[in-house]
């Protein structure tokens, strides 16, 4: 039996931009070893892997090192892909059953919405290490149950940023945000995402540390609605509207390749 295997650009409407996810469309559950080995030789920041259940489809999602519990691009690259191969009619919503429970996609117009958990703010000692790591000055920072958030004083500073990616790594948690308010324009915030304790240096986009920036921002900018960058060299933009426990990310997706694993789990 074949199975199909599709690489997606996510957060962005053009190819070769915004966040790259493989999404690998399975008929039962697999073995978790071969779905690592998968990731890893697809060798992206995340590769997600799908297959039916009762009312929607089990997701789960893989870095080359590591299962992950929430993963925004990847869930965007998965539901556009159902829809794009009609495993899913136009009209209907994506449900996806996950380690951070029940998340959902609809089809908006020209865009696709994502249903998320927010995950805000938790207070945070100083951490010993972390400003020489980045290599610039911190204004704030905070944590939540998966990365830490760095606030920073300006986007000129987010995006000159030039972290010393093994000192990072030392950091524990899954990940370390950097974001400020942008410039006037069309964006509200900034950011840029390093992982590199889960085996990437840098995320080129990444849907669930808005989930975090998104009720970080509402409440330092007043309001609940934003278009967002993530300042990477890819680079990305990302819709978000906060909504009490439930953070709504906008973007679109571009299908980059198709293919057939020949090496079964």
């Amino acid at each position: 039996m074949s199975i199909p295997i599709y690489q997606v650009d996510a957060f962005t409407a053009k190819p070769f931009a915004g966040n790259p996810a493989g999404v690998c469309i399975l008929a039962e559950v697999a073995d978790e070893k071969w779905m690592q080995n998968v990731a890893r030789e697809m060798n992206l920041s995340e590769t997600a892997f799908i297959f039916p259940e009762p009312d929607g489809f089990r997701l789960r999602w893989f870095t080359p090192a590591v299962e992950v519990d929430l993963c925004g691009h990847a869930t965007l690259a998965t539901a556009h892909i159902l829809w794009e191969t009609g495993r899913l009619a136009a009209a209907e919503e994506a449900r996806f059953f996950t380690r951070s429970g029940l998340l959902k996609a609809k089809r908006m117009r020209d865009f696709i919405e994502l249903d998320f958990p927010a995950k805000p703010e938790e207070s945070a000692a100083p951490l010993p290490g972390l400003s020489e790591a980045l290599g610039i000055s911190i204004q704030y920072v905070c944590k939540n149950k998966f990365d830490y958030l760095v606030e920073v004083d300006s986007e000129d500073a987010v995006r000159d940023l030039k972290p010393d990616f093994p000192k990072l790594q030392q950091i524990e948690a899954r990940g370390v945000i950097v974001t400020s308010r942008a410039k006037p324009g069309p964006y509200d915030f900034i950011s840029r995402f390093f992982a590199p304790r889960v085996g990437i240096n840098e995320d080129p986009v990444t849907g669930s540390a808005h989930c975090f920036l998104g009720p970080y921002w509402a409440k330092r900018l007043g309001k609940n609605e934003f278009l967002a960058n993530q300042a990477s060299a890819r680079g990305g933009e990302i819709g978000v509207r906060v909504a009490g426990e439930r953070v709504f990310l906008g973007g679109k997706a571009v299908t980059v390749f198709s293919g057939t694993l020949l090496v079964k789990n």
